[in-house]
């Protein structure tokens, strides 16, 4: 099996970088990014499997880089992680297909545990599509990917 791919997205670096090193004392290597301009870069580049992501930086914003990735790539599962996010951003995040939102200060063990469930999700919804086309069932496959960018 591939390695799990984590995007961290914030911009507040020492506690990114941080995180990146708590997460790989967990046996988790991420990536970081600092804004959403590198954030889309480094999707475009190379398509992690799960994004953590914050709402509140300079320049885009992470509620728009939730919806160019989840247009551009729907079966990236994104994770909010803010400590300023509102009952109407959760909201809008929820209805764009965001996998998990959480607050900050948020539990690490909490954390490793939905990055590796949204991992999770993502392998089982690509095999079940992939199953389902090699056995012909192209209307089927297709509808379990359409149902997971809504």
């Amino acid at each position: 099996m591939a390695e799990m791919k984590v995007l961290l997205v914030d911009d507040e670096e020492t506690f990114v970088q941080t995180l990146s090193e708590r997460l790989k004392m967990r046996d988790l290597k991420s990536d970081t990014v600092f804004d959403g301009t590198q954030a889309i870069d480094f999707v475009n580049e190379n398509e992690p499997d799960v994004m953590v992501l914050d709402l509140k930086m300079p320049g885009i914003d992470g509620m728009e880089v939730l919806r160019r990735v989840k247009k551009m790539y729907p079966k990236i599962q994104v994770i909010i992680l803010t400590g300023h996010g509102t009952d109407r951003d959760e909201e809008e995040s929820r209805r764009l297909g965001v996998f998990d939102y959480l607050k900050k200060p948020v539990d690490i063990e909490e954390l490793v545990g939905r990055i590796k469930a949204a991992y999770h999700e993502k392998l089982q919804n690509t095999m079940a599509a992939a199953a389902f086309a090699e056995e012909g069932e192209y209307e089927t496959a297709r509808s379990i990917m359409e149902k997971k960018k809504k």
